[in-house]
């Protein structure tokens, strides 16, 4: 069974694979892998050594501490009003809100700021 540490870990490197728009196969070509082991380190099913998680940070443009960010959230779990709609603790870890962000940063700047009001408003009401 995979450890929790190892899932988010694998997590991290997924999202910001996706952030990035690089694929698993670029992803192991730039470390020096095959794609399936991408793919295991991403589902926390094999465990990512500290020099393959160097080389990855590098591939990707990011510190190390970037993997482990948002470690100590996802253990311990949201006290919150129950009429109010929690955040999930992984929300970057979403492929659709991932599309979402990029979606966004694709509209133009002026429309950008609308539609960030307008959906500031909403939740305001909601």
């Amino acid at each position: 069974m995979a450890h929790p540490v190892d899932i988010h870990v694998g997590k991290r490197v997924r999202h910001r694979r996706w952030l990035t728009g690089m694929t698993q196969q670029q992803l192991a070509e730039h470390v020096g892998i095959k794609f399936q082991q991408i793919q295991k380190y991403e589902t926390g099913a094999n465990r990512i050594s500290a020099s393959r998680l160097w080389n990855i940070a590098e591939a990707l443009d990011v510190p190390i501490s970037f993997f482990f960010e948002g470690l100590e959230d996802s253990a311990q779990t949201a006290d919150s009003a129950p009429d109010k709609p929690t955040m999930p603790a992984d929300l970057m870890g979403d492929k659709e809100a991932l599309d979402l962000v990029r979606s966004y940063y694709a509209i133009p700047e002026n429309q950008r700021r609308r539609l960030f009001e307008l959906a500031r408003v909403l939740s305001d009401v909601a």
